[in-house]
């Protein structure tokens, strides 16, 4: 496992965040976050990184992804694991996110255009479950969606307050949460804003 994370701090260091936003602003290698247009942002590297760990991806993992914003969090997951499943509301950062990372050559990426509040059923169960956007309470449809032996990172909280949480589901199906850390982020549109 402690190669793994090497391999992965390995490859976030080289992935160049610049080429997931729109101009090359001073911002762009600061570690902060950046609007991204439309409301959104991209988060800052540290935190994609540590959200990225926390997974515990294995190369066999099909993972969800709720919001795929300029696809800089996609491209992290997409190398370490056998399929990423990503949602977008926005059709602008949809489309856009879809052209970068087709022209990076991942063909492990499959895109949605929708609401992720309800995540993607069709697809489940997936064995991680990502989250970039703050909700108020853990969406139940996510947790039915997560396999057991499953892990999700999520932000949960108010406009003021959010914690980012690991659920876990063990193998009989028994849901448990922690809180890794207090995060800001934009609101998921939807059902548990």
């Amino acid at each position: 496992m402690c190669n793994r994370r090497e391999e992965i701090v390995a490859y976030f260091n080289q992935l160049d965040r610049r080429y997931f936003m729109e101009s090359n602003t001073n911002a762009s290698a600061a570690d902060c976050p950046v609007s991204i247009g439309f409301g959104q942002t991209i988060s800052q590297p540290t935190l994609v990184l540590n959200m990225t760990l926390e997974l515990g991806l294995q190369p066999d993992s099909r993972v969800l992804e709720i919001g795929t914003g300029s696809g800089y969090q996609t491209a992290l997951l997409a190398a370490f694991c056998q399929e990423v499943y990503t949602v977008e509301r926005l059709e602008p950062l949809y489309d856009t996110a879809k052209k970068r990372l087709d022209a990076k050559g991942f063909t492990n990426i499959h895109f949605k255009h929708g609401d992720g509040s309800h995540g993607w059923p069709e697809h489940q169960p997936y064995d991680r479950i990502i989250v970039t956007a703050s909700v108020s309470r853990v969406p139940g449809e996510l947790l039915e969606q997560l396999d057991a032996g499953g892990r999700m990172i999520i932000p949960v909280g108010n406009h003021r307050h959010q914690e980012l949480r690991m659920v876990e589901k063990d193998d009989n199906g028994k849901v448990t949460s922690s809180v890794l850390e207090g995060v800001a982020f934009v609101r998921l549109k939807g059902k548990y804003e």
